[in-house]
């Protein structure tokens, strides 16, 4: 018997759907615009973070050390970093390593390096990366006061615009999610009201006769359900084929060639997008679909 009623309620939800479908397509046109706009916005984000990540595994903060230092010193500073909580990596660079560096990095003129000794004028450093680029100023500040510890170099305004842009892009994200799910409850509530209205003798008897709020309000929100699925499915579609049109023909530009940028693949990041679509598309149809029926269910 609870089958048959599970399946009455789910079965008249999707017969909701179907019945309407003017007012059902205008829907999903709506919420999949809205969500397309999301979406792009959402990918923007993600390559940000990952461009973010990138800086930290590759640039990192560069440690110089006093020229003078012992090897009893150099060992006793690399244990007070490892002790640096937020601290991912670090990698020792010696008075050899630099000059070897910067002999490769004369290559075309090796005469500009004559008579120099890598004792004198290359001192020892250590290359720290971080756990998160938030962290950089606060572990910056807590080297300084590492005994030995002469100066530090870093890729400071590349780190804060990234990180301005990225919180620029939450923001931007958040305010476009509000507006989405305002923007989809409004038209969804709507496209069910018609359905709602058109039963609503049929509402009041089935109240009349003793059916529960929850009997009568389940078809709805199932059809809210499927609105909000149908249009999450269409959207990830959407977003995944615009996402990678977009960035095959960035991964062609010269800029981009030059600065060696690399891009999140829409494959890498679908589950995430699917997940978060899916709350979305869920969420917005129960609640669109219960703020409908709210007139109709006081008898």
């Amino acid at each position: 018997m609870k089958y048959n009623i599970i399946g009455y309620l789910i079965g008249d939800g999707f017969k909701n759907v179907f019945k309407n479908k003017k007012s059902t397509a205008s829907c999903l046109i709506i919420m999949c615009a809205a969500m397309f706009i999301f979406g792009l916005f959402f990918t923007v984000g993600e390559n940000v973070e990952h461009m973010m990540q990138e800086i930290l595994q590759s640039q990192g903060l560069q440690v110089f050390l006093y020229n003078d230092v012992s090897d009893q010193e150099i060992k006793k500073v690399e244990s007070e970093l490892n002790k640096i909580d937020g601290v991912n990596k670090i990698t020792y660079i010696s008075r050899e390593d630099a000059f070897t560096q910067v002999k490769e990095e004369f290559q075309s003129n090796p005469n500009l390096l004559d008579g120099i000794e890598e004792k004198k004028i290359f001192p020892p450093s250590f290359m720290v990366t971080l756990d998160k680029l938030e962290l950089n100023e606060q572990i910056q500040s807590q080297i300084r006061q590492i005994d030995k510890v002469e100066d530090i170099t870093t890729e400071n305004d590349t780190i804060t615009t990234l990180m301005g842009l990225a919180k620029g892009i939450r923001i931007v994200s958040l305010i476009i999610l509000i507006i989405l799910v305002v923007i989809s409850i409004f038209i969804i509530s709507n496209t069910i009201k018609l359905t709602v209205y058109a039963r609503r003798k049929e509402i009041s008897i089935m109240k009349y006769v003793g059916a529960t709020n929850g009997f009568i309000r389940w078809p709805f929100i199932v059809e809210g359900i499927i609105i909000g699925l149908i249009a999450a499915m269409l959207s990830i579609v959407i977003v995944g084929v615009a996402y990678n049109v977009i960035i095959n023909k960035l991964m062609l530009n010269e800029i981009v060639i030059k600065l060696q940028l690399s891009f999140v693949s829409f494959a890498d990041m679908v589950s995430l997008v699917i997940g978060v679509y899916l709350i979305l598309g869920i969420g917005i149809g129960i609640i669109g679909s219960m703020n409908s029926m709210r007139k109709y269910l006081k008898v």
